[in-house]
């Protein structure tokens, strides 16, 4: 799974959590523990998709935009990570004469397809509200 996925939901839970719904990228940075430029370009994404607004000069940062209430995981997935699961290469040669060189990249994209299907489906129960609140109850 993509890694800017799960930058995105710690970026979008610690928003939804802080009283006044907005911190910079430094805070977020410290908080996820990646670096900034990291964060900015994971932010960029989720501003482009509605999730997030930026305010400019002193005291600015990112906004939460969404209701953490109804913002799925399955959004969220889809506007950062979709298609991730699959690799970017796969074995063997369609061109090939050996059925296993030449069939085994169809049939694994059918299986991440699969895949990404149940995921989502699964994602899709899940909101940014209750992770916060799972994780709360973690104490």
């Amino acid at each position: 799974m993509n890694s800017d996925f799960v930058i995105a939901l710690h970026s979008l839970v610690l928003l939804a959590n802080l009283p006044d719904h907005m911190a910079n990228s430094e805070t977020i940075a410290e908080n996820v523990c990646t670096n900034p430029a990291r964060i900015r370009k994971v932010m960029s994404i989720l501003r482009k998709n509605g999730y997030v607004k930026t305010k400019e000069g002193i005291g600015g940062g990112y906004i939460l935009s969404c209701n953490p209430e109804k913002t799925t995981l399955s959004q969220v997935y889809l506007a950062i990570s979709a298609g991730s699961l699959k690799p970017h290469w796969c074995t063997g040669d369609p061109d090939q004469t050996c059925i296993i060189s030449s069939n085994t990249q169809y049939v694994m994209d059918n299986i991440f397809y699969e895949a990404e299907e149940y995921l989502q489906n699964y994602l899709k129960e899940i909101t940014i509200s209750s992770v916060l609140a799972k994780i709360k109850n973690q104490d």
